[in-house]
């Protein structure tokens, strides 16, 4: 009795030790993830916060009203070339992080595909293009040196701001975005363009 009591109780314990091991297994087996390859162009959104397709579908939108407003006809009725734009200080007003600077890229790649306004750098850019041009002055050879006080001058500047709201029931959540963006001329400090760009997203509570 006493030995077929003990194969009993060890047949128990490899049953349970069984059991944990195949638990274990399917566990990792579920918590594994994976990566799979995407388009970059494919609009995929795993929350309702802002994302890449919201910076550059609202960038392309922004840009093409922009350029349907009087000041650019009337800028091609009395110049030669391309109005020339400098992007002063695009803000952040949300309570998330949001890359401005990917959002000013997509700007500028809009309006410069459209080859009908040129940029010119602002800020810690334009003061690195400024030291280089200095260290070309030293080191480069004579025929080769980019000069000095001969860089292109903004007509505009362009500003604005992110702003959003996010209003929740518990259940459902809706984020609110507002783009605002103005366009300056710098010679009169006229408001040559106001633009306005709105993005709402309902999302579920199993979404969040």
């Amino acid at each position: 009795m006493r030995i077929g009591t003990l194969k009993q109780s060890n047949l128990i314990s490899l049953s349970w030790k069984g059991l944990v091991a195949l638990s274990m297994a399917v566990l990792l087996t579920a918590c594994s993830g994976s990566v799979k390859r995407l388009d970059s162009n494919e609009d995929v959104m795993l929350s309702d916060r802002w994302n890449d397709t919201d910076s550059r579908l609202v960038a392309e939108e922004m840009m093409g009203d922009m350029l349907t407003f009087p000041w650019f006809r009337d800028y091609n009725f009395s110049n030669k070339g391309n109005p020339t734009v400098i992007v002063q200080t695009i803000r952040n007003k949300t309570s998330e992080h949001i890359p401005v600077d990917t959002f000013i890229n997509d700007i500028k790649r809009s309006l410069l595909r459209a080859g009908k306004v040129d940029f010119v750098v602002s800020g810690a850019e334009r003061d690195d293009i400024r030291t280089e041009r200095e260290e070309q002055e030293l080191n480069a050879a004579p025929d080769t040196v980019a000069k000095f006080g001969l860089e292109q001058g903004a007509g505009f500047a362009l500003s604005g701001t992110i702003n959003s709201i996010v209003d929740s029931n518990g259940d459902q959540r809706v984020s609110f975005y507002q783009v605002d963006l103005k366009l300056i001329d710098m010679t009169t400090n006229r408001e040559v363009w106001n633009g306005q760009k709105k993005i709402k997203k309902l999302a579920d509570k199993g979404f969040f």
